[in-house]
């Protein structure tokens, strides 16, 4: 039986490293060298902000005694906090269904490959503006307009949702090849159609994903949110924190550290299913 030769295959060339190391300084440079260089530049400059108050305190022990009035935790709160944390948790999914609706048109004109530069431009700097704003100053704003209750915190977080979904979507959808929808259009479909069939089933896995990561934060967000009177269970941590119920108080945070776990456990098992989908797909 005649013997099959194996052919070899011609091996990649390597990477001269000696002819990399001796180029000029400034052939090496490119955007991530020279933004390494000025963000290690900024940290050195902004070494200032790390000097005490100049007493002499024994930062440990402040510390440990700070700890020490959380423990043991008082659970007989554990009634009242759950019900402040389902209204925070129904604040947290109205804000972000109302944030994934009004971001998706916001996010298709901010997309450079769906819409012209100067809707692009216009787009991008509302994104910028809404996100500047922290969130606990769009409650604030919503308090001073409806009141002390929980449409202020829907109302807040919904406009600071839209400033991180909207450049969250808009980046999904830069990212997907417009090809298959401007190939609809030549075909005579309408600008809708093109997008509902031709991009959307490619960019829909990075949108849940991103809107899955909304409802993580926004729960974060909409219990601290209650401090300016926006509902939900930041006004059971402002009131016992007034009084220094510490105790009561670490009983708040062990349930919204329960509920975010739970949240970012459930949400990172769809992610893995939904987004490696959608990549191999696209490849």
């Amino acid at each position: 039986m005649a013997e099959t030769k194996t052919i070899a295959q011609p091996r990649p060339p390597e990477p001269d490293l000696e002819a990399a190391v001796s180029l000029p300084w400034h052939h090496r440079l490119n955007v991530l060298n020279v933004s390494l260089v000025v963000f290690l530049l900024m940290v050195l400059s902004s070494a200032g902000v790390l000097r005490g108050s100049g007493r002499d305190l024994d930062y440990f022990a402040n510390t440990k005694r700070f700890l020490g009035n959380f423990f043991p935790p008082d659970f007989s709160v554990a009634g009242q906090t759950m019900i402040g944390l389902w209204e925070t948790f129904q604040m947290a999914v109205m804000a972000t269904a109302f944030a994934i609706i009004l971001s998706i048109p916001i996010a298709i004109a901010g997309a450079r490959t769906l819409s012209p530069a100067w809707l692009v431009f216009l787009a991008r700097m509302l994104m910028n503006g809404i996100r500047t704003i922290p969130s606990l100053i769009w409650a604030l704003i919503a308090v001073a307009v409806v009141g002390p209750n929980t449409l202020a915190g829907v109302i807040g977080l919904t406009f600071y949702s839209i400033g991180y979904l909207g450049k969250f979507f808009s980046d999904a959808f830069e990212s997907v090849d417009v090809d298959v929808a401007k190939a609809l259009r030549a075909l005579g479909a309408r600008t809708i159609q093109a997008f509902q069939y031709g991009l959307w089933p490619h960019a829909k896995p990075l949108v849940w994903s991103y809107s899955l990561w909304m409802l993580e934060y926004n729960i974060r967000s909409a219990a601290i949110i209650g401090y300016v009177g926006a509902g939900g269970v930041g006004l059971q941590l402002y009131t016992y924190q007034e009084y220094y119920q510490w105790n009561k108080f670490a009983t708040v945070l062990l349930f919204i550290l329960a509920l975010v776990s739970i949240l970012d456990f459930l949400g990172e098992r769809i992610r893995k299913q939904i987004v490696p989908k959608a990549v191999g797909r696209q490849s």
